[in-house]
């Protein structure tokens, strides 16, 4: 996507803003058609900026033809490179308004035939549409609205990611950008701007889940000479990507989400924290910041009305304990990112002890929908004390993995299989964490659970930022409870002794359990420490630290006694409980042989190969790779992979409650 400068026009009343807008809005409705091209994380991986440079030199030599058509280029026609579409597990994705008509998995080589094909002739390509399920043998889909992963989503939050050229501040305001300010700024007083926002129900998208109207009542009631405003974009759960994808797709908008605020407030600093490996998203930041500040939207005197307002990026270091609000504030200031206690209110004492209103990405990105809308519009959607939409990151084994965006309230069943095409391969599903690494994790019993914050949190897990992970019947529960507790460990600041002296004895105990070295005595240590930590932590990390263990003791204590009466690991994950080998239907085809890292198996062409116990690492590449499925899974005396349900078995989804 271009980022070219070019003399810019300076706004300096409302009025000249709205006349632009109506310009570009126009200009909008003139074009014919649009190629979106997706430079989401996932599709640029994949090669998605070659897609779009190839595209721009195939059209770009076939001007005369489709001016012919009437697709005069930047004028009828424009392709432009956009936001993450959502749909990662198909891309590089390519989609054309307004047919909708979507092509995924696209590849360099396929330009010329979309150039030549889909745009001259108005021939669609078979071999690049959707095949539901992501299986050959699935039916095609031509336009995405058609796709169940799009058209069961409410889109608020990513309304524009996937739509927007996210540097150009005339998409952004053709498609009804800076409305909500203009709102704010010439029909309502700070004061109404408040009430609306508190109205509207929205609570904060970053983890919490505090209402923002209170929030931003509490800051003026305390309100002194200064109010500093805070976008938090630091998003550190393992598997999310919300924010990521707002700030890179769609960043004036988040700008926008704080201009409104300061204006309520009353704040004339600002600052975005955002992750150190986000460096796309602050390239894009930073210019929507220029560009602002150039036409006169941050700075002094914003739009003639006497408000003054600007902001800039602190880059973020990649500590998990930073996106706590205390935690970030302390290393905005240059300190250690610690938490403190909880006691001090930070709209009272926050950044450099002065009032200070922090809200992640995805929350100022709802406020100017919200004030272009009116509260009634956020609040209609949702559950009852859980308000709107709420973006999410679903990952893992799911078949339609990406971005998406529900109203409150959807079950996890409808996330899981409706939209996210339910598990890989039809295998058993096991469970969901919900929440990041100090998520908790709910079994198939609980699918048909409302995913709102206060539901999710009765179940023990919670809402988090929005990261959802799913898990089949490959997945060990205590070894993904070990796995986070050790990612927790890493993360924690150290700062109080609950969190960081309780996490690593919980790990020392979950290693000895998948080691097969455990005691049931060792499951009630496991609780106390948990109980102490979530009563005694300072801050959210050491007190929601317990819940990726807690909440698989509560649903999945079997897998635990298993491991320590049996020797067990059912889902033939744990390398101490294990071992592979190679059954009688073995057909010698010494694939399993010619891979093995370490010369592990014996056997000749078309015979029973044999696996050496003694020298076998457990690493699992012969039972990846044998066609014909004759590798074992041995743990606790039985092939593990070949009871009901076991790792190689198929299923349809739960039943419903």
């Amino acid at each position: 996507m271009s980022a070219a400068k070019r003399k810019a026009k300076t706004f300096k009343k409302p009025d000249e803003l709205i006349a632009y807008a109506d310009e570009q809005m126009a200009a909008l409705g003139r074009r014919k058609m649009e190629l979106r091209v997706c430079a989401g994380p996932g599709c640029v991986a994949r090669g998605a900026n070659k897609i779009y440079d190839a595209l721009v030199r195939e059209i770009d030599a076939n001007k005369a033809a489709l001016k012919k058509k009437g697709l005069e280029v930047d004028t009828a026609f424009k392709a432009k490179c956009t936001g993450c579409h959502g749909l990662c597990q198909a891309g590089p994705v390519v989609s054309f308004e307004p047919s909708g008509l979507f092509y995924t998995r696209v590849q360099e080589k396929n330009v010329k035939g979309i150039v030549d094909k889909t745009l001259l002739e108005d021939e669609t390509i078979e071999s690049l549409l959707y095949h539901q399920g992501h299986e050959k043998g699935g039916d095609i889909v031509e336009h995405y609205n058609d796709i169940p992963f799009y058209s069961l989503q409410t889109r608020v939050a990513l309304q524009n990611v996937g739509v927007l050229d996210p540097v150009s501040f005339e998409d952004f305001i053709a498609h009804g950008g800076m409305r909500g300010f203009i709102k704010a700024l010439t029909q309502m007083t700070p004061d109404e701007v408040v009430e609306e926002v508190a109205e509207s129900g929205l609570r904060g998208r970053g983890g919490a889940g505090f209402p923002t109207g209170r929030k931003w009542k509490g800051a003026l009631r305390v309100k002194e000479d200064r109010v500093w405003l805070i976008c938090n974009g630091d998003e550190g759960d393992p598997g999310a990507f919300m924010d990521r994808a707002i700030m890179e797709g769609d960043p004036y908008a988040v700008l926008e989400g704080m201009l409104i605020a300061a204006y309520a407030l009353g704040a004339t600093d600002g600052f975005i924290y955002v992750r150190h490996e986000y460096p796309l998203a602050v390239k894009h930041l930073q210019y929507a910041i220029e560009h602002l500040r150039e036409i006169g939207l941050l700075g002094k005197n914003i739009l003639g009305r006497k408000m003054d307002f600007d902001l800039k990026i602190s880059r973020g270091g990649g500590a998990f304990v930073c996106g706590e609000s205390s935690a970030l504030m302390r290393s905005l200031e240059g300190k250690v990112g610690e938490p403190r206690a909880k006691y001090v209110r930070s709209v009272e004492k926050g950044y450099r002890d002065e009032p200070t209103v922090l809200n992640n990405a995805e929350t100022f990105v709802c406020v100017p929908r919200i004030l272009d809308k009116g509260a009634h519009f956020f609040a209609s959607m949702g559950s009852e004390t859980s308000k709107g939409t709420k973006a999410f990151s679903l990952v893992g084994k799911v078949k339609n993995t990406g971005l998406i965006e529900v109203p409150m309230g959807r079950t996890l069943r409808e996330i899981i299989y409706d939209i996210g095409g339910g598990i890989m391969g039809d295998r058993p599903f096991k469970a969901v964490q919900t929440g990041g690494p100090s998520g908790g994790c709910l079994p198939a019993d609980k699918l048909d659970l409302p995913v709102d914050f206060d539901t999710l949190s009765r179940a023990g897990a919670m809402m988090g930022s929005g990261g959802m992970i799913v898990m089949d019947d490959q997945t060990c529960m205590v070894d993904v409870a070990k796995y986070f507790v050790k990612f927790l460990i890493g993360e924690s600041c150290g700062k109080c002794v609950p969190c960081r002296e309780g996490l690593r004895q919980v790990h020392t105990l979950l290693e000895k359990i998948t080691s097969g070295r455990g005691e049931l005595s060792d499951l009630e240590k496991i609780e106390k420490l948990c109980h102490t930590m979530e009563v005694a932590s300072l801050c959210a990390l050491g007190k929601s630290a317990p819940y990726p263990v807690t909440s698989t003791l509560q649903y999945f204590k079997e897998e635990y006694l298993e491991h320590i009466e049996e020797g067990k690991c059912r889902a033939g994950v744990c390398k101490d409980l294990i071992r592979y080998e190679i059954n009688k239907d073995c057909i010698g085809c010494l694939l399993c042989k010619k891979r093995c890292p370490v010369d592990a198996i014996e056997g000749e062409n078309k015979k029973l190969h044999v696996i050496d116990q003694d020298i076998c690492i457990q690493c699992g590449i012969c039972y990846d790779v044998c066609p014909v499925d004759t590798v074992d899974i041995i743990s606790g005396g039985v092939a593990v992979n070949r009871e009901d349900g076991g790792a190689k078995a198929k299923a349809k989804a739960p039943a419903k409650a």
